[in-house]
């Protein structure tokens, strides 16, 4: 038999049923797993079928679900997991092919809570250091709000871009940083579409997201929006009507000012900041710095308190506020702790941050 069904866990602990097609990719995941305090395997699936009937018998608390399986796939299986019986999914990806990584994201944007990449082959044991990432993972999906995960996201008609010759060489003079984490991908889907064609700003976003990844978000971004929407480079013009992406694995920062010159993006390798490399605050801190009162600060779902004390800088320096309310976000850890830390402007759900920015730009424009 390709699965199994554990005893019932301890009612402190949350339960996991574990689905991947590898039976050794289920045995190392169980063991990791079970090593967990706050979790406990409760079964294991080799197919979405066998999956799905085990999320009807088992009820797990949360699922973690292998992104490529034969007969019905993690897209499939996760579509009808949020359709027919909702609850946080971790999704689990091994290719590091742009095909698969278009995966990944696509399913972060169906509902997914979060993924982990698996850092091994289908025949090889991961190396160490995906049981903390895992752990992290699985943390994020017990603190989730099912009610923002399950809900839909709208899907958006792609852009058509029309290159503008006199964009390149532009020197932006306002920006608007964004920070999101768990959640992240759906709700940016959400704000960067809605972001109008003749925004006279740039967009700075920091997604925590590992070295891969990120460039297929700008990607997707991409298709949203008729702004330009690319993986940050060190070096680059900060420039109006683009979107900048930082790059997973270096902290995006900003350097000179919005003057003569215009600001340009510096990356830095240096340590994490709140365990996660990119961070917000670092880019944050900086645009208060070079920006002052013309830019805008974001701060949306995510696991932990990144962006709180960038979200306060930018405030400090007369620039504007806005948060992700908490009934939309798919953890309210750093819209919480931003909020509580520097307040906001406005408190709104993603479908409302681009309304709310531009209105925030406007008035610190009359204001000057």
């Amino acid at each position: 038999m390709s699965s199994s069904v554990a005893p019932a866990a301890p009612l402190s602990r949350r339960t996991v049923l574990v689905v991947d097609d590898s039976a050794l990719m289920r045995t190392v995941l169980r063991d990791v797993i079970n090593e967990m305090r706050e979790f406990e395997v409760v079964g294991t699936a080799s197919d979405g079928r066998e999956a799905l009937d085990y999320v009807r018998s088992l009820k797990p608390d949360i699922v973690t679900l292998d992104v490529e399986m034969p007969n019905l796939g993690g897209l499939e299986t996760l579509e009808r997991i949020m359709r027919e019986a909702p609850r946080p999914v971790v999704m689990l990806s091994g290719a590091e092919t742009s095909g698969a990584v278009d995966l990944t994201l696509r399913a972060l944007e169906l509902g997914a809570v979060d993924f982990v990449r698996k850092q091994g082959g289908p025949n090889s044991r991961p190396v160490t250091g995906i049981a903390e990432r895992l752990r992290t993972a699985l943390l994020a999906a017990a603190a989730a709000n099912i009610g923002a995960v399950a809900r839909r996201t709208p899907r958006f008609v792609p852009a058509i871009r029309e290159a503008d010759p006199d964009a390149a060489g532009a020197v932006a003079r306002a920006v608007v940083a964004i920070a999101s984490s768990t959640g992240g991908p759906r709700a940016l889907a959400e704000v960067i579409g809605g972001f109008p064609a003749d925004l006279d700003a740039a967009v700075l976003i920091v997604q925590h997201m590992p070295r891969g990844f990120t460039a297929g978000l700008a990607r997707r971004l991409a298709q949203l929006t008729p702004l330009e929407v690319r993986e940050a480079r060190d070096g680059d013009l900060v420039s109006p009507g683009r979107v900048y992406v930082a790059p997973g694995g270096a902290h995006m920062k900003l350097v000179g000012s919005a003057g003569v010159g215009g600001a340009h993006i510096a990356l830095d390798d240096g340590p994490t900041v709140w365990g996660v490399k990119p961070a917000a605050d670092p880019l944050f801190v900086t645009v208060a710095r070079e920006f002052g009162d013309a830019c805008v600060g974001v701060v949306l779902t995510g696991m932990g308190r990144d962006g709180a004390l960038g979200l306060s800088a930018i405030r400090e320096a007369g620039g504007g506020a806005v948060v992700q309310d908490e009934e939309s976000s798919a953890v309210y850890g750093m819209p919480r702790e931003a909020l509580a830390l520097a307040g906001a402007d406005r408190v709104v759900p993603p479908a409302g941050v681009a309304a709310a920015v531009v209105d925030l730009l406007a008035r610190e424009r009359v204001a000057r």
